[in-house]
């Protein structure tokens, strides 16, 4: 039974955990608070290469707040044209809009929750059908029978 409820257990939490991905906007504006991804182009990789390095890809972050002219977003990373991420730890930076050639937002991935609970259910299935955790105690079995030594045996 505790195995199940284990199972269960194992299943559930990742389920609540999930697994997000950036998915395009197609327009929608985010709302403040909402995690989004920026794409920048050639002319913001110029302008903000000085405070936030030269080679920026997508800034990533919470959105702070977003007008016509410019979005304003707490960046928790950043990534890089060659490849490799950048964390920050929330640090606000006004991104003009005309340096975003594109919008994503943070969502829900039905998919990939999918396969990371059933990868957590057969891990712990696993470990719980083939005992890989053992009880710590080694049975040294029978005794010759011309033995005279006194074994302490652990009780069960």
């Amino acid at each position: 039974m505790k195995r199940i409820r284990g199972l269960a257990l194992a299943g559930f939490t990742s389920f609540l955990v999930g697994c997000y991905t950036l998915q395009p906007t197609g327009g929608v504006v985010p709302q403040p608070g909402n995690v989004v991804g920026l794409d920048i182009n050639d002319a913001g990789r110029a302008a903000l290469g000085g405070a936030m390095g030269p080679a920026i890809d997508q800034v990533e972050g919470r959105l702070v707040q977003q007008t016509n002219a410019e979005y304003v977003v707490a960046v928790s990373s950043i990534r890089l044209l060659r490849g490799g991420d950048q964390v920050w730890s929330g640090e606000q930076v006004r991104i003009p809009s005309s340096y975003v050639t594109s919008v994503y937002a943070r969502r829900f991935s039905k998919s990939r929750t999918a396969v990371l609970t059933a990868a957590a259910i057969g891990s712990i299935a696993l470990i719980a059908t083939k005992s890989i955790v053992g009880s710590g105690f080694l049975d040294p079995g029978p005794l010759p029978p011309d033995s005279n030594h006194t074994i302490l045996r652990p009780r069960r």
